[in-house]
């Protein structure tokens, strides 16, 4: 077993370069199946997720290559998915991720049926697969499930039609759009998710020949062509990876530029630590963090894109435990995304949960503690408090946080923390 050790209460200070974001590098990877040319994406980072995405595709029978160019440097990986040999996605494989439910629907319409195993990943929530399978569905396929398994077919091609999305899922519109790419006519997809990950996924699909219209709205119109062809595709910068940072060096009242970003993408996070006191600078793609005087308290609601996003509540939280005064923070995305709180009370921190509630009372300091991780962005937090608490913090269950992050402990080292992975 390894654990992360952090001595805390040094400042953060210098630069780090964000990679590209987990959360577009999988769905583009998935995109492969779409096409019998070569994809090739680069700007990919080296996170556990993206291994077993690669186990996955190769399992289907698609051929990959990587160019790896270490810590801090961009990685490429090369698709060539010309012969899909297997249309089923094991559980062995599927259990592990959630966005292993993205290969339903690329296999769907290339292949004319798929069978998936119903997917894990993070214990935040229920999140069920019900509206990628209603929207397929509607789409013409026809899809059972059969012990534990998603069985679709649509032998005569997936048929273009009007999908309405009850909720704006990220996961839902990746899929659904990418089926409907090789669909019969059209298919406009009403509330989609308009995350910068879902634009980006849009942008590579048409760059392979795909005509998307609505690009960064909620309402997609997706003509469905015979075939797509392969491209180069760069992923976007990683936003949750940049707020975690820029948290990071806030809570440790430090001073970093994170590179490499796109401002943009960031905008609610950074209006939030804005409010919170913390000085923000901008250029065309850096921001500088800098935070000299006391934090202050400020209430937080989770939604989706362009709101506060859900995958950086936890850190926040962090962030206002050490905060001037109370705060409430309310998750409207996933219901048990508050298993990092007893880790963080563990530290000293004062929060009181009721339902999708917390509410958090600043202290004075945080006191370090041994801390298990219970999810990917839950660990995050663990790490960002263990940098501001006094004396010495560890964090266990690290295969959470290699999911979303690369090597942090070393980053973080760079930045002047006094942090180490160990094994015990």
């Amino acid at each position: 077993m390894e654990i992360i050790r952090i001595q805390g209460g040094q400042k953060l200070s210098g630069k780090v370069g964000i990679r590209g974001a987990k959360n577009s590098a999988l769905p583009l990877m998935v995109s492969s199946l779409l096409t019998e040319d070569q994809l090739t994406l680069d700007n990919l980072p080296q996170l556990a997720d993206i291994s077993t995405m690669e186990a996955i595709l190769i399992n289907h029978g698609v051929q990959v290559e990587w160019q790896r160019n270490g810590l801090d440097s961009s990685n490429l990986v090369r698709l060539n998915a010309e012969n899909i040999t297997n249309t089923t996605a094991d559980h062995d494989l599927v259990r592990k991720m959630r966005a292993s439910i993205l290969v339903l629907g690329p296999l769907l319409a290339r292949k004319g049926n798929a069978r998936v195993s119903l997917p894990g990943g993070c214990a935040i929530g229920t999140r069920p697969v019900d509206i990628h399978l209603s929207g397929l569905s509607q789409l013409g396929a026809e899809i059972t499930l059969v012990d534990g398994y998603v069985e679709a077919n649509a032998p005569n091609r997936l048929r273009g039609s009007v999908l309405s999305l009850p909720f704006p899922s990220v996961g839902a519109t990746e899929n659904l759009m990418m089926a409907a790419t090789l669909a019969t006519g059209t298919t406009v997809i009403k509330n989609a998710a308009c995350e910068p990950e879902v634009e980006d996924l849009a942008r590579c699909l048409v760059k392979m020949g795909a005509n998307i219209q609505g690009i960064g709205t909620n309402k997609l119109e997706i003509e469905g062509e015979i075939s797509l062809n392969g491209t180069k595709h760069s992923v976007i910068p990683d936003r949750i990876e940049a707020g975690t940072y820029a948290i990071a060096a806030a809570i440790t009242y430090g001073e970093v530029e994170l590179q490499g970003v796109i401002p943009k993408h960031l905008e609610t996070t950074l209006t939030i630590l804005d409010q919170a006191g913390i000085k923000i600078q901008t250029t065309l793609n850096s921001v500088m963090i800098s935070a000299t005087k006391q934090i202050l308290a400020r209430d937080i609601a989770t939604s989706v894109y362009p709101g506060f996003p859900t995958d950086l509540q936890a850190q926040a939280m962090a962030l206002m435990a050490i905060a001037e005064g109370p705060s409430v923070i309310r998750e409207t995305i996933f219901e048990n995304r508050f298993m990092h709180v007893p880790e963080l009370i563990r530290l000293g921190a004062n929060i009181t949960i009721k339902g999708p509630t917390a509410v958090v009372r600043g202290v004075k300091n945080l006191h370090g503690a041994p801390l298990m991780a219970t999810d990917l962005r839950a660990s995050s937090s663990l790490v960002i408090a263990g940098l501001a608490a006094k004396g010495e913090t560890t964090v266990s269950q690290l295969h959470h946080i290699d999911r979303g992050y690369e090597k942090i402990e070393e980053r973080l080292s760079g930045l002047g923390a006094v942090i180490a992975r160990e094994a015990v």
